[in-house]
């Protein structure tokens, strides 16, 4: 009886997918709670060395595991009692890096934790194998058993972060890698066919009417770096075709959103809207953690304010969770028409006040217009991603029938992992510079890019790990997998196939249902 309450507890809370929620301590939140971390019955939640047979189906799984709130209080006390606050921090490592060492004390871990964060390699000096087959550690001389076998202590803690340190350090790769993907300071000089495709952009937006379609067909395979704030701006409907009234139209809208600030910014420690602020405000830090740029004060300021804007003036979905991934693409791209150099690195308060306000009111609209065709994914029970991830099912059970069936075998649902695709835009699945460089400029080309041709984008993104899903033959494995697909190291020629083949697959499903554009 209680399994069975486990397995339907999803169908009975109140809480719906995407309503708002702390994201606890990750860059990925969880959107089931049978994806949280989970640990065998009847043992603590800490250090937990047994060793079960892994589950087959979700049934099993559900059978051998608890949830994470099924421990009570215990696993936040653990967390607040240990020392990982900023003092304890070791020098050269980054927040993400020590949550990775705390998991791995808690849960007997070895492999790194959150996804897409280089771990250092283990000194084989420090760690041996018992004779009965038991790690040990050597501290201070002595050999002692590993986190994954007894509770460890404060002191003990200390020791083991000082001891991180002193290991050699693989850098972490950033995401955004080098923005400034061509045309740049330091890039390399540009192709002929480079210099053709950028004139020919030129030739069409300096026109006294731009032909909006010719754009969006010369926008479909990538816009040259000088052109795509403007062509952005175009496709996103937010300035006209007509290139006399574009000044007029940015000042006029600039100053409205500017007017917004002040009529509404200060109602945020209202009682009606304080739990929507708060939930910006933590939320904000998390997006690229790894991006030095998202982390400067202004930065974070200017997120704030665009999304409370946009959640007060859009009650009937207010602000969710993945609506802040959202704003990056075109705040960086508004801000690299100013910036020669690296954009991850680049200090924005360097920039005149009158620059950064216009980089902040052209990212709200922007990224209002893209949310104004894909608004049913932010309203109650969000039914626009219900319904695209169904959709996305049928779409595989066409394309490749051979990993749905292997996704029923072991009863993974697509909404298990799916979800985060369509909330996010896959924007948590690739790197921030495919995202900007490849992927959007493509959804902006399209004419329904976001709501209608992301799902076909998913579906050849699925199918890219064919191999790799086929090989996992349990219901955990499956979704670790899915989860944390390794996409870290991709550029433009992988999204670049990517996009070939959901435009292959676009129109040889043309005779896809309705359904399918919602």
């Amino acid at each position: 009886m209680a399994t069975d309450n486990r397995i339907n507890f999803w169908r009975r809370n109140t809480k719906v997918p995407g309503s708002v929620q702390p994201v606890y301590g990750a860059q990925h939140p969880p959107l089931d709670p049978r994806l949280r971390r989970t640990y065998p019955k009847d043992s603590k939640p800490k250090f937990n060395n047994l060793k079960s047979k892994k589950a087959c189906s979700f049934h099993e799984f559900a059978c051998s595991t608890n949830d994470a709130w099924d421990i009570g209080d215990e696993e936040d006390e653990i967390l607040c009692g240990t020392p990982f606050s900023a003092s304890f921090t070791p020098s050269g490592q980054d927040w993400t890096s020590v949550h990775n060492q705390q998991l791995r004390h808690q849960t007997g871990e070895t492999e790194h934790v959150l996804p897409h964060i280089l771990t250092p390699p283990r000194d084989e000096g420090h760690n041996s194998q018992r004779d009965d087959g038991s790690e040990c550690e050597r501290v201070n001389g002595k050999f002692v058993k590993s986190s994954s076998d007894a509770d460890l202590n404060t002191t003990s803690v200390r020791s083991s972060l000082q001891k991180q340190q002193s290991l050699p350090v693989r850098p972490i790769i950033p995401l955004v890698a080098r923005i400034s993907d061509q045309n740049a300071s330091g890039a390399p000089p540009m192709t002929v066919r480079e210099k053709s495709r950028l004139d020919k952009f030129k030739q069409l937006l300096a026109s006294p009417n731009t032909d909006l379609e010719e754009l969006r067909k010369h926008s479909w395979s990538g816009i040259p770096r000088e052109v795509r704030p403007i062509t952005w701006r175009l496709l996103s409907g937010y300035l006209p075709a007509n290139k006399e009234r574009r000044e007029l139209v940015l000042k006029r809208k600039r100053e409205e959103y500017f007017g917004f600030i002040e009529q509404y910014y200060h109602s945020r420690t209202d009682e009606h809207y304080k739990d929507t602020y708060r939930q910006i405000h933590i939320d904000i830090p998390r997006t690229n953690p790894l991006i030095p740029l998202f982390q400067q004060p202004a930065v974070q300021e200017v997120f704030e304010r665009i999304l409370f804007i946009w959640a007060i003036r859009h009650p009937a979905s207010g602000y969710v969770q993945g609506i802040n991934d959202l704003v990056t693409p075109f705040f960086v791209v508004f801000l690299s028409e100013f910036v020669t150099e690296d954009v991850e690195n680049f200090d924005v308060a360097a920039l005149p006040l009158e620059t950064q306000r216009n980089i902040e009111a052209d990212s709200f609209w922007c990224m209002s217009k893209l949310l104004d065709g894909i608004q049913d994914n932010y309203t109650f029970a969000q039914p626009g991603i219900q319904n695209k991830v169904k959709a996305l099912e049928e779409l595989v059970s066409r394309i490749d029938v051979d990993i749905h069936t292997h996704f029923k075998k072991y009863e993974v649902e697509y909404l298990q992992f799916a979800f985060r695709w369509m909330n996010n835009l896959l924007m948590r699945e690739l790197p921030l510079r495919c995202t900007i460089i490849c992927l959007w400029d493509t959804y902006q080309a399209e004419a329904e890019g976001f709501s209608h041709f992301h799902l076909y984008v998913c579906a050849a993104f699925l199918i890219e790990w064919r191999k790799e899903i086929l090989c996992m033959v349990d219901f955990q494995s499956l979704l670790m997998l899915l989860q944390n697909l390794p996409t870290i190291h991709w550029g433009n020629e992988e999204v670049g196939l990517l996009l070939a083949e959901a435009y292959r697959l676009k129109y040889m499903f043309a005779d896809a249902p309705n359904h399918y554009k919602r």
